[in-house]
């Protein structure tokens, strides 16, 4: 599997961005995918994810209520869609995919995916 992550760019605080995550592969349906974001000098953190099974749905407390994940299978995407921004947002956010034998708990953790993508930036502006 291969990703491809875009949509990132500059917005002003309380503005709105989608981010999409293209995959190749005809197996894509079947795994789970997670956002991560990583800002300057910081780890790179958990974001949001979206199981492959069903398709339910997890977010970081920090953007709760402001961002959602969804996925479309006919066309291998992945999307954020991200609302409200803050400048505390600012950071590279790359996609990621889980195989399916991942269980639904270990996907908040950034050694639990298997493959990435290489990172969009999103700038927030105050």
């Amino acid at each position: 599997v291969q990703l491809q992550a875009s949509g990132g760019g500059l917005v002003q605080a309380g503005g709105s961005l989608r981010l999409s995550c293209a995959a190749s592969g005809r197996t894509f349906s079947t795994y789970s995918v997670g956002w991560f974001r990583q800002a300057p000098g910081k780890e790179r953190e958990f974001v949001a994810y979206i199981r492959w099974r069903g398709g339910s749905t997890y977010y970081a407390d920090s953007v709760k209520g402001r961002f959602t994940i969804s996925r479309d299978n006919a066309k291998n995407t992945v999307y954020l869609q991200m609302n409200t921004l803050k400048p505390e947002d600012t950071a590279v956010y790359f996609c990621a995919a889980a195989k399916p034998t991942k269980i639904m708990s270990s996907l908040t953790g950034v050694n639990n995916y298997d493959y990435w993508g290489q990172g969009t930036l999103v700038t927030v502006s105050s």
